[in-house]
Parts: structure tokens; C-alpha cells; sequence
């Protein structure tokens, strides 16, 4: 990640330090420009030398600048030139500058010459260089008679250009007469003075129009020489001519072509010499003759030729050197070779030097009684002369100034006054040039000018540098001081900067550097302050910065760039993809702190920049997006090393799309048998490319690669070329022989047919052989086709069998097989389970055992034995119900099993088969058990009514389920004070046969508690709860009522109210959130201690129990308000018990399941009476 900061302070910096270099300058402010005087300064000049066009007006520039604005005058060829006399010539309005009208009649020729400009007002003139004026020319060619060029093969060759002499020197090229580019090459090329040169000739150079071109850029014209011919004879052609004109008995016969060493074409000799000026372009050239063709090489002697600025030109002929300098003097060798021979020629290199600046004099500006110097200093080769004019005169003959002295290249000015102003200039000069510089000296008497805006804001970073100007202008220069604040002292110390141009430096800037700063300048003219404002602000800064992401192709991307900044401050966020903009695409979508790109592509893989900026700062950070997908597919598939069984497969992965490769998955076709289907072979590491596979004979194989990474696996791969494997005998038999009859009197012999690869070869087939197992008999066998079932008939029942099956195929066949054991055909068992014996346990569990049947008489595999039972009737009921049987399966040879979920106090029947693979046998004859008595269900129903003051009437239902014959009932109950405190528990036995009570001589207006349940001679069963509440007596009632008709009474009732509504609303909260209060502390303090968890005697077995604890009801617990009563059930698990619906079966047979003994789960507490109490009731309640 990475976080750049920028204050936008740094920026003004950079100005301040220019204008404290630059202190003695007048500061570039347009009003203070025109105020004050200024001697003028050239601004613009023509060149030198100015080549101007004969057929366009002649444009002679010379603008300048100064305080009055200057006035201009021209000398020519060193005379003045008066150009009101020529009509011909103009000067632009406000400016020096020369318009010679040559389009209107007037002959450039007539105004070559030498021209100076001189700018002038009341503090100097300045004077331009001198400007030659020079009209271009382009001249045509000369008449001449060219000779055709006759010339032997191999031979050298130089075709001359000669251009006339133009202004500027033309530009030279050869073409032929369709205005083509003649071919050039290390063998014919053109030399720098335009000359076309041949190393060596041979045919195909023969041609009449080779034209050489001279382009005259000036006047944009193009000057053609004469064609010139070339014809080159062959020594074949050459020996023909010979023989033609010579008799038989002559000798004759040129010689062949014949090698030549190098010799110099160009230059001649073995030396020469090369001036060239510094700052200019050395070209060297050298060109030779020789055939074969020579090749150039350039060296530097004791030295080397300059790095960065050597170039090589015109097939290495031409040595270019650029912006050389004194140290590229010295010897330059080109050596030119062939196969015969060498020749060389150097060239000796002078580096002369026009005149140079090394300190050109610049303006003074200058207050009264000051001092300064000029200083001109130049070099060149030869060394430049160094003269001084003053306002274009020289100094010589110039008018005396006492402040003045000319020392050499320095004028040293000593307590100048304001008519020492002037403008001088320097002239450098050696044969090679000269160099003219002006510079003025500007006496000024100004009193301190500040140029910095009046109440100018300025706002910094915290803890950036800020920087508070003070740009002023006065002569002699101004003293500057700063304050703080409208009364401050004057700012000093190590916390401040103080620079020479006024500028206030605050290194650090905090919160309370914020405020007013003064800045005062003074000299002796006078005094001037201004003010400004600095503000500081909190830096911009990226909370959340963009976190490097790892993305699958296709998919979508968002970077996070959260930001503070001053509130003051606007700040624009930018996002970059790799420091450019972000592509012109809908899929890149920019938010207020996010960046999402949609759709994924590999080309949004890249660093994802966020750039806050705001006027005063810039913030960034980076992230890395990394796209990756699943792999390119492998390519260039290549299989080596054929054999019979094996072969070697190779290939080059494709692109891993930043993801690496973990594995290649190698797949195979067989064209032979499957064409189309492609299989798993193998699989290889990432980093593996060539593997060894085996081979199965009879196959005509294919392969393809897939490449596997952590997204995915690629393509496939295009498939290799095929590769058909030699039949062979099968290696293999077929897997998964069974032998099952699906009738009595049958065998069905299965098995899994080879895959088309494992044939081995054609004609797959199977030898299919069996024998009754355990008798004597011999195998009985059979061929089939490329089946994969077979069945042997009229096979006695259920008579096991050894089986086997072998592969064959035309060649032959396949190892000799294993064999397995099957089995005929069953049939239904014939004999039922004798000695069926019932054990009751308790009330809901009995145990039942029978005697196995002969397994003869199973007649197939025997597979277990089913317990059908069902439940006549209830003992304590007459009435009959649905008969509902219910099944349970014990697996194996088992002997016994146990009947859970039984209902106490019924009479059931029951009856056991067995079971084998073809189904159940005959029915046992069936066995009648009965179950004891048990704990009756809690009661249907409790309802209390009728109260009155000393009474309630209590009703209720018989238990659902009585589970024996009730002998009684037990009603307990309990007084419930004003605090919901539990009072003494009363107990009533009621008679089994009553079903309403009438119970007096209770308190008036009171609350109870009721517990109510059923017995049988096992035990009590579950309890059902109810609360009630007597009524008041009639002298309370009366008294209440005479108050109830008050009605300051029935506010205080409202506001009680209000109350107890806010309280239940508060305690129906907190109870639904699972919290205590105080009434479930209380009651759970008082509760009944004569209520015991009761435990049924006979109903428990092992560490099973269907009893349950019964208690008085706690605090918090609440009836429905249909005043029924939840039950749920306890779940006991056991072994031995058969496979009902949920049953199933461990590994030796044994039931494994799930017994439900249903029981009534302790009742919850009931609801309040039926009637509403009185709202004294219900203020007694909780007062």
C-alpha cells in the first residue's frame, strides 16, 4: 500500500526562491511596470544571418520594452538608415520593426546588407545584433554534354553531382526518370559533397538516368542535372567483341573479373584535416573501391570515440559526432578491408569555438549612492576579445560618468546617481563570431512599494511548512518585518523563517498560528504595511484504504477509499488504474468512497490508485487486483516412446491466469469401442509435464489434458493423435459373480461385463460354469455372447451352488477364474414358531419367546422373525375400539424380543412368523397377555365456580386415560395472602364416583391455590392447578361502594390502574425475556413441602422410569386460557425391542430403538377466576 502527501505550499515555494534570487530585479507586476522607469531591453531580434526569400516581403524584427516606451532607429552597412526616404520600406506602429515591401515591385538583392536596431528613451537605447540580410538563390544548372560511362565489371566508379552554388546550400539526392530513389547500399551510396559512388560495378548498374536532384528548401524548388548513362561490360560480352574483330590464329580473351584490395575513393591520401566549431555536427566520411565490396571501421587514436554522441551513417561510411566540444580534437582512422588487403586514412580533427557565454552581464537596478558591478565574461577558440558600449556608443568616446570604471570584462559602479542610468553593452568577438549582450543600470529613488494583495488568505495543512508573502519593491531596498495579530510584538525566533524576498516562513504551522500577520516595509523614502490571513486545516487523510483483492474472472470487485478531511475543504477523489485513467467503460463503477468494477476481465489485472485532493493537499492509496481464473488449456500434445503396454505423453500448459497449476488430469478416448466418451487415466502434479501411461491392448487410444487450479480445471486440451494398441488374450474376468434364483426351481448367474477397453481384442465372450456344491457332479458350462446374465433351470430349491465365469476373446482366454457360491431359488417358509411365551413387566412393557423352526423348514436364507401384537380392549373400559396391529421385526436367528409402548390395564393378543428372502411363513397360534394397572392421566378438567364468601364450587372430568380402576381423588389447596405469599396446604380425599365439590368455610376475599388429580390402587397420577377468589362481605362491599361513588375516589382507582397496567406490561416483558421478580422468589420460598416426587412402583425397569415428580406450582407458570392442561411425553431407549417404524438393527441382529412411555407432564398453573374481581380486590391483591 502506499500514501503520498503534496502541500500545495511546496508550490509556492518554488516562486518565493525565484524572486529571492532574483531580488535586484524590478518584480514582474504590471502596475508597478508602468509606474516606474526603465531603460529599454531588446525583446525580439532576426537572426544573424537572415536568409529571406527574394520572391516575400523582407520582415527585419526588433521589438523591446522600457519606461517610456523606447523609440527605434536602423543603420545599414554601418550608416543610419532613413526609412522615410524609401517607400518601399515601413516600421510596424509601437515596435522597430522593418517591413520591406518586395511584392509590390521592390529587388531583394537591393537590400543585402548589414542592419542594427537601436531602441532609445530618456534612460539609455539598446542596440540588436547585426543582422545580414541575405535573399536566397537557386541557380540552374550549367549546359554540359555528358559522355556515357563505360565501364568493366568490378570496376570503381564515381558518377559527379556538382549542384551550382546556391543560398543555402542545396540538398542532394539521385533518382531515375520515374522520379524514384536510386538504391543505395554498402556497395553504391551517395558521399556528403552529393557524388554517387560505385566500390565496384556490375550489370545491373547499366541504365541511362541516373539524375541527380538539387532541392533548394528557401524557394522550395528542385533543380535537375542531366541524365547521365552507365554501362557496364561483362567480361563475357567483353570477350565476344574481341573475338569478333580478331582472326582465329590471335590470342585474345580479357581476363576475368578479379578481386582488388581496398583503395580510398574519398578522401584521397593517407591525411587530411577537419576544422569544426564547438556545439556543431562533425561528419567524417570515407569511401572505398575494391572488390569484393570493402567494409568501414572507425576508430579514435588514444582515445575513444565518444559515447552517447557517435553515430554511425551511409553503411558505416560516414562518422557523425553530434554537439562536439574541444576534447573531441584528435585523430580519426577509418580503415577499409576486404578479403584482400586493407587501407586506412585519417583524418585530423580541430575543434574551434565561436564565442560562449560563461557569464553574461544582467541588469543592475540600483537606488542612489549604491554600488554594483557588470561583469562580461566569455570564451571561445581562439580566446574572444571582450569591448564595452555605453547606450551603443563605445565606452571610449562615450560621455564620462564618474561613478563608472571599466575594468577588462567588468564595470564597477561606485555611488551611482540617477543620470548614471544607462544601457551597456558587451561585445565578445573571434573570427569565428561574436556575441552581443545588453544590460542596463536603473538608478531609482522609490519609496517601499507592497505588491502582495491587502487581507490575502492563505491556508496551510497542519504541520505542513506555511509560507506568507510579503513581495515589495523599493530603492534604496526596504527593510521588512512581520507581526502577528492587530497589537503583536514583532515576530522573532527559531519558530520563524525569514526570507531576503519578505517572505514569512512558518516551518510547522499548528491550530494557533491561525490569525492576522502584518507585514511592515520600510526604507528612507518612507513606510507601508499590509495584512493577510492564515488559516490552518486538518490534513486530508484515508481512513479505509483500498485492500489488495484477489478476484475470479467474470466476477465483481469493489475497492474501499473512506476519507476525513477539514470540513472547510471540498475534496475530489480520482481513481487511477496503473497511474493512467480509469478505461472509458461502463463496467467500472465509481461511488462516493468505493470503486466496483463489474464483470471482471484479465485486463483489469493492475494497481487501482484512489487520489483525494483538495485545494491545499493530495492523499493516495494503491491496491493490487489480481484476476484469476481457471487455466488455459494445454497444448501441443505429443506422444514418444510406443510400446505394447506404455507410452509417453507430453505437453506444454497454457496461461495459469495467476492462479498456479496444481495438478494435469490426464483422459483417454477409445475410438475402437467408445468414440466420444472420454475416461479418467491418471493425474500428475503441477509441476509435471510428460507422463508414462499404461495401456490396455485392443485400443485405439487419445488423449487430452486438463490443467487443474484453485478455481478450477481448464478445457481440455485439443486430443493427441491416435494410437491403436495389438489385440492380446483378456487380462481379466468379469468382477461381481453372483448366482440368486428368482424362482424356486431356478439359478440366476450374474456378473459385471468387461468395459470395452479390458476385451483385450475382438470376439469378446463368457464361459459360464457351475455345480450343485457338496455333490459329487461335474461342472456343467456353457459360451455365451457378451452378455451379463445367464439362467440354469429346473434346479431343486434353495440348493447352494459353485459358480464361475471366464472371459475369452478370439485369441484365447483369460486366467482361470475364481469361483463363488449362489444359491437356488427360495420358497415361503413352511413351519411356524412353536412355544410362544408372554412375560408382562410393568404396565406398558411385556417380553415374548418362541422356539426357532428347523432351518430346513425355512427354505431360503432366513432373515428373521416378525412379532404381530394388537389390543383387544381396556380393562377399565368395555367399549371396543379399531383393532390397530402393530409389527416388530427382530433380525437373525433371534429367540425373543420386547414389546414396548403397551397400554396399561388392556388385554392383547399377539402371534410370531418367520421370515426369509421370499417372505413370511405361517402365523403361530396367537397368545393372549394383559397389562397391570398403572397411574391414571391427570384429570380432564378443574373448574371452579359459584363463589361467595365462605365458598367455592370445584368440578371436574375423569381422566382420559384412567390406566386402571380410580379408587379416589386428591383435591389440596392453599391460601394466597395480599404479597402472594402461599399459606397451609389442605388435603381432601374425594370418592372416585363424585365429580363436583362444594367447599366451605373459606376466607372471605381471598385467593387459592388448587392441586387436583386421580389415584388408582398403583398411585397418583398427574395434577391439574387452579387459583379462585371468595367474594367480600356486604358491610365492605357497602362502604366500598359509597367511596366507589366519589370521585376523587375514582381518580385515585384510574391512577391505580394506570399503575397496575404499566406493572403487568413491565413484568410480561421481563418474563418473556426469561428474568426473575419478586413474586417467583416468594412463591418459591413457600413452596408445598408435603409434595414429593412420586415414583410408580412397578413401572420402571433397568434404569428406565415413566414416573415423574409432581409438585405445587411455582410462580410463573399459567394454564391456557381454555384452562386445559399440556402434556408432553419422556422418551426411553432399550435393547431387545423389535424394528417398529423407527426401529433398526446392530450388526449381530439385535433391535435397536426407541421406547415411548407416555406420561402427563407436571400441569402449569391455572388462571385466575373466571369472575374479575372488584377493583378493591384487585388493589387488596397488591397492596
Amino acid at each position: 500500500m502506499m500514501k503520498n502527501s503534496i502541500s500545495a505550499s511546496k508550490a509556492s515555494l518554488v516562486f518565493f526562491l525565484y524572486q529571492m534570487i532574483s531580488a535586484l530585479d524590478v518584480p514582474l507586476d504590471s502596475k508597478l511596470l508602468e509606474e516606474l522607469s526603465q531603460p529599454p531591453t531588446i525583446t525580439q531580434q532576426s537572426p544573424k544571418d537572415y536568409i529571406v526569400d527574394p520572391r516575400e516581403n523582407i520582415v527585419i524584427q526588433c521589438e523591446a520594452k522600457g519606461k517610456p516606451p523606447p523609440s527605434f532607429s536602423w543603420t545599414r552597412n554601418g550608416t543610419h538608415f532613413d526609412i522615410d526616404k524609401d517607400e518601399q520600406v515601413t516600421m510596424k506602429p509601437n515596435s522597430g520593426t522593418l517591413v520591406i515591401n518586395i511584392m509590390n515591385g521592390g529587388k531583394a538583392e537591393a537590400y543585402e546588407g548589414v542592419y542594427q536596431c537601436t531602441a532609445r528613451n530618456e534612460r539609455g537605447a539598446a542596440i540588436s545584433n547585426n543582422i545580414v540580410i541575405r535573399p536566397s538563390r537557386s541557380p540552374l544548372w550549367t549546359k554540359e554534354k555528358l559522355e556515357p560511362n563505360q565501364v568493366r565489371e568490378g570496376d570503381s566508379l564515381v558518377l559527379h553531382c556538382r549542384p551550382p552554388v546556391g543560398l543555402p546550400p542545396p540538398i542532394i539526392f539521385w533518382m531515375d526518370n520515374a522520379f524514384q530513389r536510386l538504391p543505395q547500399s554498402e556497395r553504391v551510396s551517395q558521399g556528403l559533397n552529393g557524388d554517387l559512388y560505385f566500390s565496384n560495378v556490375q550489370p545491373e548498374d547499366t541504365r541511362e538516368d541516373y539524375i541527380c536532384y538539387a532541392r533548394f528548401n528557401h524557394t522550395q524548388t528542385i533543380q535537375q542535372k542531366q541524365p547521365i548513362s552507365v554501362k557496364v561490360f561483362s567480361m563475357d560480352s567483353l570477350n565476344d567483341t574481341i573475338a569478333a574483330n580478331l582472326s582465329d590464329t590471335d590470342i585474345y580473351g580479357a581476363k576475368p573479373v578479379t578481386e582488388r584490395p581496398p583503395i580510398l575513393l574519398t578522401p584521397t591520401g593517407t591525411t587530411s584535416n577537419k576544422v569544426e566549431l564547438r556545439g556543431n555536427v562533425l561528419l567524417l566520411e570515407c569511401i572505398a573501391a575494391g572488390l569484393p565490396t570493402p567494409v568501414i571501421r572507425w576508430i579514435k587514436e588514444g582515445g575513444e570515440l565518444p559515447a552517447n554522441r557517435t553515430f554511425f551513417e551511409n553503411f558505416k561510411k560516414t562518422l557523425k559526432i553530434i554537439d562536439v566540444s574541444e576534447a573531441d580534437s584528435g585523430n580519426y582512422k577509418c580503415i577499409a578491408r576486404n578479403i584482400l588487403g586493407s587501407t586506412h586514412h585519417v583524418i585530423s580533427v580541430t575543434v574551434k569555438a565561436a564565442p560562449y557565454w560563461i557569464t553574461a552581464p544582467r541588469n543592475l537596478v540600483l537606488s542612489p549612492g549604491e554600488d554594483g558591478t557588470l561583469i562580461c565574461r566569455a570564451n571561445g577558440n581562439p580566446k574572444p576579445s571582450i569591448s564595452w558600449l555605453a547606450n551603443g556608443v563605445p565606452i571610449a568616446i562615450a560621455p564620462e560618468d564618474p561613478s563608472r570604471k571599466v575594468d577588462g570584462d567588468t564595470i564597477i559602479f561606485s555611488a551611482v546617481q540617477e543620470r548614471s542610468s544607462a544601457v551597456y553593452q558587451c561585445n565578445a568577438s573571434n573570427e569565428y563570431g561574436y556575441l552581443l549582450a545588453n544590460a542596463f543600470v536603473n538608478v531609482l529613488a522609490e519609496p517601499p512599494r507592497i505588491l502582495t494583495p491587502a487581507n490575502k488568505l492563505y491556508q496551510v495543512i497542519l504541520d505542513s511548512p506555511a509560507l506568507i508573502d510579503c513581495a515589495y519593491f523599493g530603492s534604496p531596498k526596504p527593510e521588512i518585518e512581520w507581526f502577528k495579530g492587530v497589537k503583536g510584538s514583532i515576530l522573532r525566533g527559531n519558530e520563524y523563517v525569514f526570507h531576503d524576498n519578505g517572505t514569512l516562513e512558518i516551518p510547522v504551522a499548528q491550530k494557533d498560528s491561525t490569525g492576522t500577520y502584518t507585514c511592515v516595509a520600510r526604507n528612507e523614502l518612507g513606510k507601508i504595511q499590509n495584512e493577510v490571513q492564515l488559516e490552518v486545516k486538518d490534513p486530508t487523510m484515508i481512513i479505509k484504504q483500498p485492500e489488495y483483492k484477489v478476484i475470479q474472472r467474470y466476477g465483481h470487485v469493489s475497492f474501499e477509499c473512506i476519507i476525513k478531511h477539514d470540513s472547510t475543504l471540498i475534496p475530489t477523489v480520482i481513481w487511477l488504474k496503473d497511474n493512467d485513467e480509469l478505461p472509458d467503460d461502463e463496467r467500472f463503477l465509481v461511488g462516493k468512497d468505493n470503486l466496483t468494477i463489474m464483470n471482471v476481465t484479465d485486463k483489469d489485472d493492475g494497481t487501482y490508485t484512489c487520489i483525494v485532493n483538495t485545494t491545499l493537499d493530495s492523499v493516495s492509496a494503491s491496491a493490487v487486483l489480481t484476476v484469476v481464473a481457471r487455466p488455459n488449456p494445454p497444448f501441443d500434445l505429443e506422444l514418444t516412446g510406443q510400446l505394447e503396454r506404455s507410452i509417453e505423453l507430453s505437453w506444454i500448459p497454457g496461461d495459469e491466469n495467476n492462479s498456479p497449476i496444481t495438478s494435469f488430469v490426464i483422459e483417454y478416448e477409445d475410438g475402437l469401442h467408445e468414440p466420444g466418451v472420454w475416461h479418467y487415466q491418471t493425474e500428475v502434479p503441477g509441476s509435471q509435464t510428460t507422463v508414462q501411461l499404461k495401456l490396455s491392448p485392443y485400443v485405439n487410444y487419445s488423449f487430452r489434458v486438463i490443467a487443474v487450479n484453485e478455481i478450477g480445471r481448464s478445457q481440455p486440451s485439443e486430443p493427441s493423435e491416435q494410437y491403436l494398441t495389438k489385440s492380446a488374450n483378456p487380462d481379466e474376468n468379469p468382477s461381481n459373480v453372483q448366482g440368486i434364483g428368482s424362482e424356486p426351481d431356478n439359478l440366476v448367474i450374474t456378473w459385471e461385463s468387461l468395459k470395452g477397453f479390458q476385451s483385450n481384442g475382438p470376439g469378446l465372450q463368457y464361459k459360464v460354469s457351475w455345480r450343485q456344491k457338496d455333490v459329487d457332479d461335474e461342472w456343467t458350462s456353457v459360451v455365451v455372447a457378451n452378455v451379463s446374465k445367464y439362467i440354469v433351470s429346473g434346479t431343486p430349491t434353495f440348493v447352494p451352488y459353485e459358480i464361475k465365469v471366464q472371459a475369452l476373446n478370439d485369441l484365447g482366454y483369460a486366467p482361470e477364474p475364481s469361483e463363488v457360491i449362489g444359491h437356488s431359488g427360495e420358497d415361503l417358509p413352511m413351519v411356524a414358531p412353536g412355544n410362544v411365551q408372554v412375560h408382562v413387566i410393568n404396565s406398558t412393557l411385556a417380553k415374548v419367546h418362541w422356539d426357532p423352526v428347523p432351518l430346513k423348514s425355512v427354505r431360503g436364507h432366513l432373515q428373521g422373525y416378525k412379532v404381530y401384537y394388537w389390543k383387544v380392549q381396556s380393562l377399565s373400559r368395555r367399549s371396543k375400539r379399531h383393532i390397530e396391529k402393530k409389527i416388530l421385526t427382530f433380525r437373525g436367528n433371534k429367540t425373543f424380543g420386547m414389546l414396548p409402548g403397551l397400554e396399561p390395564y388392556s388385554s392383547y393378543k399377539l402371534n410370531v412368523r418367520v421370515v426369509n428372502g421370499k417372505g413370511e411363513g405361517p402365523a403361530s397360534p396367537d397368545r393372549v397377555f394383559k397389562t397391570p394397572e398403572g397411574v391414571p392421566s391427570s384429570p380432564s378438567f378443574l373448574k371452579i365456580t359459584n363463589p361467595t364468601l365462605d365458598s367455592l364450587t370445584l368440578e371436574w372430568g375423569s381422566p382420559t386415560h384412567p390406566n386402571g380402576v380410580l379408587i379416589s381423588y386428591i383435591l389440596k389447596f392453599q391460601p394466597i395472602n395480599n404479597t402472594h405469599e402461599l399459606g397451609p396446604l389442605v388435603e381432601i380425599r374425594i370418592p372416585a364416583n363424585e365429580s363436583s365439590l362444594i367447599l366451605k368455610n373459606l376466607n372471605y376475599s381471598t385467593r387459592y391455590k388448587f392441586y387436583f388429580n386421580a389415584q388408582t390402587s398403583v398411585g397418583s397420577g398427574s395434577q391439574i392447578t387452579e387459583e379462585a377468589v371468595t367474594i367480600m362481605d356486604e358491610a365492605m362491599a357497602s362502604r366500598q361502594v359509597d367511596i366507589a361513588t366519589q370521585g376523587w375516589f375514582i381518580g385515585l382507582m384510574c391512577a391505580v390502574a394506570l399503575l397496575i397496567l404499566i406493572l403487568l406490561i413491565v413484568c410480561f416483558i421481563r418474563r418473556n425475556k426469561g428474568g426473575k421478580y419478586p413474586v417467583k422468589e416468594k412463591e418459591d420460598a413457600h413452596a408445598d413441602p408435603e409434595i414429593q416426587p412420586m415414583k410408580e412402583d412397578d413401572g420402571t425397569f433397568g434404569e428406565y422410569s415413566d414416573a415423574e415428580d409432581h409438585k405445587p406450582l411455582k410462580k410463573g407458570s399459567r394454564t391456557p386460557s381454555d384452562r386445559t392442561v399440556k402434556k408432553e411425553d419422556s422418551d426411553d431407549s432399550l435393547v431387545d425391542y423389535g424394528e417398529g417404524v423407527n426401529g433398526q438393527f446392530n450388526e449381530d441382529g439385535s433391535f435397536i430403538g426407541q421406547y415411548s412411555g407416555k406420561k402427563e407432564k407436571e400441569p402449569a398453573e391455572g388462571n385466575e377466576s373466571s369472575e374479575a374481581p372488584s377493583p378493591v380486590n384487585a388493589m387488596n391483591s397488591f397492596v
